[in-house]
């Protein structure tokens, strides 16, 4: 690409318009740029670009963003981007060290964008392929005293030296010994450097002078972090004294310089990380110090008010000695009482932030907050501190505790206006304090009894009328509603139901999300045998009131896009057994937010709710009632096809799902609207987004199954073979094709299928030549199996056989048999095992007797398959996937559950493959007694005789 000053400018302006709000100019300018990324130079002119101090600052942060994103799709060869070339990518990693050099170059959102781009890099790249940029680290650390520059150094060690944390191979250990060899020495000297020239700076030294010190020895840490995450290594061991004594330093020593006090914290929160790192990995060799740390940890925390990551790195290390060998260090009551009270109190206490938090960022909040988040707050990691002692002290900490709580409580009763954080504290440290079981579901609490403390503390909160006095209060009955919703008995709930559902009016944020939530898991609750406890008919009387709430809760400022309220609506359409009039008003108002958010998909989350909605609402509608159908479409067609024409590509993978379930529940014949999507469906340019692909797949097997007629005009069926080789060229889409194949066989005559067999095969055969995967094979199986099942072995056999001459005992001999007892999933493992029976006691070409070895080759293949124990043979489908709260958004395929369709079970007729065989094998052997016997005791193993003899003894059957 070139980079001259007037192609930096259209980039420059490009990058602009992405953070525009229009949606014209942004979908236009993420086009321009989705094409140059294909064009040679394209990185380095996003690095000429971010690097010019005279660009804007947004414009510079997004190129970084984009060149980081450029580098994670295309540094390595991949089927869905051209690869950047050797040559670009020497002279990207000449100019990216250099930019993070000169940490003054740009600003530090720019700098933690081109880190995060060296550490993508060095995943690849170092060190084998990037020999020069250790030893250029550890001179330019030499040479330098400019503590910028110094620091820019170690933040790019520090980038390529995380690799270390994730995983631990052979490979990852002779990279980190090499970086140990040539970097632990040097690290060491630079972190003793820095610590005397912060030893010897005085009250009278600039704060900004000494500030890139500290910032320096933080950096240290977290390298040090990195180099010791695997393993203790030996120079760390050795030099474990010098570490120690620093660390204990910065713990214990209150320096003159209020104003960088937040860097000093960073660093002293790095500290504790190692602290803990040792702890958790090398406590004997880390014993020596972990009195004194313990002690340092400890008084850090009760002296001051610590900033957040401090205090919840500090208190994890207090935790994970707790729970250590070394946990009598807390056994005392001196020790358990100040613990309690001094240190998980104070930190479970609301604070300010907390108030402002919950006021003012409600997704931040409730994002810190509720079950399941992965997020450490301060509050939880005290609890989890707590919960720690009490692994060991637990009759002491219930006592202190429960004390506490009460104490809480009376005060909170004493003077609700002004002691209403007494309150929210109690319920925190109960709610936090639950055991969980059953996978986490089901809850319950050492501390209170728990059915007791919801009628006595929390019912009042849910039905108190005076709703916004502390909305806190309601937050957390809400909560706790949540957490021990499997303690509530069944009658309670639902008496309870219709406070919830008021709640949803409350404008705050947090509480109609909590109410929303609440709602939303209560739906799922089961009970001991499985069965769901709460019925459509029990949620049948609150629709009328519970869904307009749920839509008005949409309305409220910042809840346009509330995850919770949508995830809410999503489980009560798919759960309730919704009457036309609802349901009118419900696609109607999903149509609605649909339309708006198309303007700018901004919320990943929100938006993949909201298609589950719409999903939900189609099952549980039009497939039970067709007259719902023209209703739908009528609402529907005009969203989904502005999504299509406006290209919102975010939501063309959700899009061709939702007409996916429309033309399934669709009367046939389907209208022109309908086959005028399907033409556009088997056109190329199509199917050259990746992400779209598995959506499109789906969607075109919804029209093979209702319009399989529509095949023999236009030549669509041969359209569709190119769609099944474009898709089986590439190991990412593979199983989609044979998806399409094997949807195609299924449903179109012998008649429609013979004269293309040969060229479905010749393509299948051309593939496996270069491409032998597990994956790709047990495909071939499971299609050549349905093949057989719906159009007989002699079509199996003689359509492979036209390609080549008996290529089929080559097929059936390198990749059949030997893979046969890798199938898993009911469906495919009863179909291969059948099919493979009909194989060798129909064909006249596995019956034909130079064909003996093979044919107790394969019998032996099926007695593995079908005598593997059920958990081996059988994937689980989860429920309902949740969404994960940090998903990036990209154009990128989720399946949307609520419109799957379940795989159909070609052979319904038969209820156990281990019953037709041997009964298939008695017919046969009958025709020639003592025949297969004798085969099957010299092609079968021992354990697959006795596999076999238990199966005919099981159903009765003699091979005679």
């Amino acid at each position: 690409m070139d980079v001259s000053a007037e192609a930096l400018q259209t980039l420059s302006q490009c990058f602009l318009q992405t953070l525009s709000p229009d949606a014209g100019p942004r979908r236009s300018a993420e086009s321009y740029l989705s094409t140059a990324a294909d064009s040679p130079g394209y990185a380095l002119a996003l690095l000429r670009l971010l690097s010019d101090p005279s660009v804007p600052d947004p414009v510079r942060v997004a190129s970084a963003v984009h060149f980081k994103n450029l580098l994670r799709s295309r540094w390595s060869p991949s089927d869905d981007h051209p690869p950047i070339s050797a040559a670009e990518r020497d002279q990207i990693k000449s100019l990216l060290v250099r930019l993070l050099l000169d940490a003054s170059s740009s600003s530090s959102l720019v700098q933690s964008q081109l880190s995060e781009s060296l550490s993508l890099i060095g995943r690849h790249d170092f060190p084998s392929n990037w020999p020069s940029l250790l030893p250029e680290l550890v001179a330019s650390l030499h040479s330098s005293n400019n503590y910028p520059a110094i620091n820019g150094i170690l933040g790019a060690a520090n980038s390529i030296f995380k690799k270390f944390r994730s995983v631990d191979t052979n490979d990852v250990r002779r990279d980190l010994k090499y970086c140990l060899d040539g970097f632990a020495a040097p690290l060491l000297d630079v972190f003793l450097r820095t610590s005397r020239l912060i030893s010897s700076a005085g009250p009278a030294s600039p704060p900004e002078a000494v500030k890139p010190l500290f910032e320096s020895q933080r950096l240290c840490c977290r390298i040090f972090y990195s180099l010791n995450f695997i393993d203790l290594p030996e120079y760390f061991e050795d030099h474990m004294k010098e570490w120690m004594t620093e660390f204990r330093a910065y713990l214990t020593t209150t320096y003159p310089w209020p104003t960088i006090g937040p860097v000093v914290d960073d660093l002293r929160a790095a500290v504790c990380e190692n602290l803990g790192l040792y702890m958790e990995k090398y406590e004997e060799d880390f014993r020596d110090y972990l009195k004194d740390f313990a002690s340092s940890v400890w008084e850090l925390l009760r002296s001051a008010s610590p900033p957040d990551q401090l205090a919840v790195t500090a208190i994890r290390f207090l935790t994970k000695v707790s729970t250590s060998v070394h946990h009598s260090l807390f056994s005392s009551p001196d020790v358990l009482g100040p613990i309690c009270t001094g240190i998980v109190v104070p930190n479970v206490r609301m604070r300010e932030e907390d108030e402002e938090m919950f006021e003012s960022n409600y997704v931040e909040y409730v994002r810190r907050d509720v079950e399941g988040s992965d997020v450490d707050t301060r509050r939880r990691i005290a609890c989890e501190l707590l919960k720690g002692i009490a692994g060991n002290y637990r009759d002491q900490v219930k006592a202190i505790v429960s004390a506490q709580i009460e104490g809480m409580l009376t005060a909170y009763a004493a003077n609700p206006a002004v002691n209403w954080r007494e309150m929210d504290c109690a319920i925190y440290l109960v709610v936090a304090l639950a055991h969980k079981k059953g996978g986490g579901v089901v809850a319950s609490s050492d501390l209170v009894d728990v059915e007791g403390f919801f009628l006595r503390v929390v019912v009042p909160e849910l039905q108190s009328q005076d709703a916004n006095v502390v909305p806190v209060l309601k937050a957390d009955a809400l909560k706790f509603f949540i957490v021990f919703r499997s303690q509530i008995p069944k009658h309670v709930a639902l008496s309870l139901l219709p406070d919830v559902v008021r709640l949803l009016a409350l404008e705050n944020n947090v509480v109609h999300s909590y109410a929303a939530s609440c709602i939303e898991k209560l739906l799922l609750v089961k009970d001991e045998g499985g069965a769901l406890r709460f019925t459509p008919a029990d949620v049948a009387p609150l629709l009328p009131t519970l869904i307009p709430a749920l839509y008005n809760a949409l309305k409220f400022p910042d809840s346009q896009e509330n995850q919770y309220v949508m995830k809410c609506i999503m489980r009560v359409l798919g759960f309730a057994d919704v009457g036309v009039d609802i349901a009118g008003s419900c696609i109607t108002g999903l149509t609605l937010v649909l339309d708006e958010v198309c303007k700018n998909p901004r919320n990943p989350v929100f938006n993949h709710y909201l298609f589950e909605a719409v999903a939900a609402l189609i099952r549980r509608s039009c497939e039970r009632d067709p007259a719902f159908v023209a209703v739908f479409e009528a609402s529907l067609f005009p969203v989904l096809q502005m999504i299509l024409t406006t290209d919102v590509r975010e939501f063309w993978p959700y899009t061709f799902q939702i007409f996916a379930q429309l033309v399934e529940v669709h009367a046939p014949p389907l209208p022109p609207s309908y086959m005028h999507l399907f033409e556009l469906l088997l056109l190329e340019e199509t199917w050259k987004r990746p992400e779209v692909v598995p959506a499109l797949v789906r969607l075109l097997r919804a029209y093979l199954r209702k319009s399989p007629h529509e095949l023999n005009q236009e030549g669509r069926l041969d359209r569709v073979i190119d769609i099944f080789n474009r898709l089986i060229t590439s190991s990412k889409t593979e199983s989609l094709g044979f998806y399409i194949m094997n949807t195609l066989i299924e449903n179109l005559g012998w008649d429609m299928i013979s004269s293309k067999a040969g060229k479905i095969w010749t393509l299948i055969f051309v593939r496996l030549q270069s491409h032998q995967a597990r994956g790709f094979v047990k495909s071939l199986i499971i299609f050549m199996s349905l093949f057989l099942v719906k159009h007989g072995p002699a079509a199996l056999v003689d359509s492979i056989n036209s390609v080549q001459a008996n290529v089929f005992s080559g097929i059936l001999t390198q990749f059949w048999i030997p893979n046969l007892e890798s199938i898993t999933g009911f469906i495919e493992w009863k179909l291969t095992a059948v099919a493979s029976t009909r194989l060798i006691c129909e064909s006249p070409a596995l019956l034909d007797g130079s064909m003996t070895v093979i044919w107790g080759k394969m019998l032996d293949s099926i007695v593995k398959l079908l005598a593997r124990p059920e958990e081996d043979r059988v994937e689980d489908e989860p429920e309902v996937p949740d969404i994960g709260e940090n998903v990036g958004y990209t154009a990128t395929f989720v399946r949307l559950y609520n419109a799957g369709k379940k795989e159909e079970d070609p052979l319904r007729e038969i209820k156990d493959p281990r019953e037709y065989l041997v009964k298939s094998l008695m017919t046969l052997s009958v025709r020639s007694p003592g025949h297969y016997p004798k085969i099957i005791q010299n092609s079968l193993d021992q354990q697959n005789q006795e596999a076999l003899l238990q199966i005919c003894t099981a159903y009765n059957c003699t091979i005679v």
